[in-house]
């Protein structure tokens, strides 16, 4: 399977969950805006490097912890998941609920729309 049709699944998968909770439909444009608030801390350009966290190009899929030279907190290295968009969602939600003990220093984005269309926009990241 190509990264293209990879990506065009994900993103498929996040608006047909999107229209099951009777929100509107992930807006990536939107989502690169809500990106804003992870720059900080991450990149996310193919090959790019790692900031404060991890450089998040091709998240999406990729196991937790895995990102090379990168220097996970244990409780991240531990993780024994994917990054799916179900995963995504609850861990922008709340990140020390998915993950006790990781040291991203950051509450989360509590407005669900705004996590819909951050987890379109990384989808598109491949």
């Amino acid at each position: 399977m190509t990264m293209a049709r990879l990506a065009t699944m994900v993103t498929a998968l996040v608006v047909s969950a999107l229209a099951h909770t009777g929100a509107r439909a992930a807006d990536v444009n939107a989502g690169k805006g809500v990106f804003t608030r992870c720059a900080a801390c991450h990149t996310v350009n193919k090959g790019g490097v790692n900031g404060l966290g991890p450089n998040l190009f091709d998240i999406v899929g990729r196991k937790a912890g895995s990102q090379p030279d990168f220097g996970y907190s244990d409780a991240m290295k531990k993780a024994r998941f994917a990054w799916t968009p179900q995963k995504l969602d609850a861990y922008i939600a709340h990140p020390a609920a998915v993950v006790p003990g990781n040291r991203m220093a950051f509450a989360g984005i509590p407005n669900a729309k705004d996590r819909a269309d951050l987890i379109a926009y990384l989808a598109t990241l491949k």
